[in-house]
């Protein structure tokens, strides 16, 4: 079973949904079709800190932080966040996962990218998280 297919430019994101699979649930799906890329970006881990260097202490900070680095890297290859197939988030605790999930749901609106939440220990220990992604144009 597919879901609604999606056009950015002229690259073409069709959603799967396989009837033996679980269905998607919050702003994800199980497996993504992409054809007429021409080109793939791959977004190192971007972590919570902002060009001047300062760490926030908390989690909604640290991880709109992210996400505008995320955007910031897209955009230096001339995309945006409709150009994402997959995103990939690493939490330092799962007590963050609710507020994640709300921030990623505002960043992407409509889209959906495939996706995949991993609670595990990060690198430098005032990070909260790390997110990592692949986009398509």
């Amino acid at each position: 079973m597919k879901g609604p297919t999606v056009t950015a430019n002229r690259v073409v994101f069709t959603p799967i949904q396989p009837p033996d699979a679980p269905p998607a649930l919050g702003g994800y799906v199980q497996a993504l079709t992409v054809t007429g890329a021409s080109r793939l970006v791959f977004v190192s881990g971007q972590i919570p800190e902002p060009p001047d260097g300062h760490v926030p202490d908390d989690f909604e900070t640290q991880c709109r932080t992210v996400w505008n680095n995320i955007l910031a890297c897209l955009a230096g290859a001339g995309l945006g966040v409709s150009s994402l197939v997959k995103v990939t988030t690493f939490l330092s605790k799962r007590e963050y996962a609710d507020t994640n999930s709300a921030i990623r749901r505002e960043i992407l609106g409509d889209h959906h990218p495939a996706l995949t939440v991993i609670i595990s220990e990060i690198f430098d220990k005032r990070w909260l998280l790390e997110i990592e992604a692949i986009a398509a144009d």
